[in-house]
């Protein structure tokens, strides 16, 4: 593989003569290692670091693309994915960063980079995997429960008052409505279409040109290379050190809380769990997030 040359945009914060290899500028270059894991969600999370975000991201993202001597941005990439939109915004930041320091960036899928997941790793020029991860999932899923036959069981009658024909639209404690299916129907379909162009946008002409690709199917690493969703098998080490010869590989890490930091976080959150209401969303949160990484047998 040969030796990457340094991005015209990065040059000119580096000493050394225009068009010289990382390794041989003077001065250790930097490529910024940013771990990108958990459920994409606006949702906050008892745990907050396994939620991901733009408002949690933006600081780490920031920092990642700000050394003097950056080469390349890496994003270390497990997530089964989760908000649409969290996902493009989160997508279009590392875009915009990029653009703007001129480096390339490159991501590593490892357990899972699947649907809102594969999303952020679309946002890098180019994607490894390992063997055993799994990629994928470009298509769109909603999910709920239908509580109507619980209440009655319970003898228990639903109240519920709107201005708006289609204000109670898929409410889980009344009966299912086909027009209001069909209605998540065509939402979903003008979402996956997004995530397709998206897709088609960013991987170009080195997707295969297979039918499959779009339906929402995962794959391993090697089969997901010859579909073209990902440019080649590695480790985030293993490629870079090759990659970037001399570099150093720098972690960028969300900052703790100050709480945390003080060792007060624990004793925060019980805190903030002591309410009924507030411990039974905590609980609905983590069971959600858990079905979430589940759906691929992590």
């Amino acid at each position: 593989m040969d030796v990457l040359r340094i991005p015209a945009a990065v040059t000119s914060r580096l000493p050394g003569k225009l068009g010289e290899t990382v390794g041989a500028a003077t001065g250790t270059p930097v490529v910024s290692v940013v771990r990108l894991h958990g459920v994409i969600s606006a949702q906050t999370a008892p745990v907050p670091r396994q939620v991901l975000n733009a408002q949690s991201v933006e600081k780490v993202l920031e920092r990642a693309f700000a050394p003097d001597r950056l080469a390349a941005v890496a994003l270390v990439i497990n997530s089964p994915g989760g908000s649409p939109t969290q996902s493009q915004l989160i997508g279009d930041r590392i875009r915009k960063l990029a653009d703007e320091s001129g480096v390339p960036v490159l991501a590593f899928c490892e357990d899972v980079a699947a649907s809102g997941g594969y999303w952020l790793a679309c946002a890098a020029d180019e994607i490894y995997a390992c063997s055993t991860s799994i990629v994928g999932s470009v298509g769109v899923i909603s999910a709920g429960f239908g509580l109507d036959g619980l209440i009655d069981k319970w003898g228990v009658s639903r109240r519920l008052h709107t201005a708006g024909g289609s204000k109670s639209r898929l409410d889980p404690f009344l009966p299912e409505k086909a027009e209001d299916v069909a209605w998540l129907n065509g939402l979903q379909e003008q979402l996956h279409e997004r995530f397709t162009s998206w897709v088609r946008e960013r991987r170009g002409d080195r997707l295969a040109s297979d039918t499959e690709l779009f339906d929402g199917e995962v794959w391993l690493g090697e089969r997901a290379r010859e579909l073209g969703l990902v440019d080649g098998i590695g480790t985030v080490h293993d490629v870079l050190t090759e990659r970037f010869p001399g570099a150093e590989q720098r972690p960028v890490e969300q900052r703790k809380p100050l709480l945390a930091r003080l060792g007060a976080g624990s004793a925060a959150r019980a805190h903030s769990f002591g309410e009924p209401a507030d411990l039974a969303s905590g609980l609905l949160a983590a069971v959600e997030t858990r079905a979430t990484w589940a759906r691929y047998g992590l």
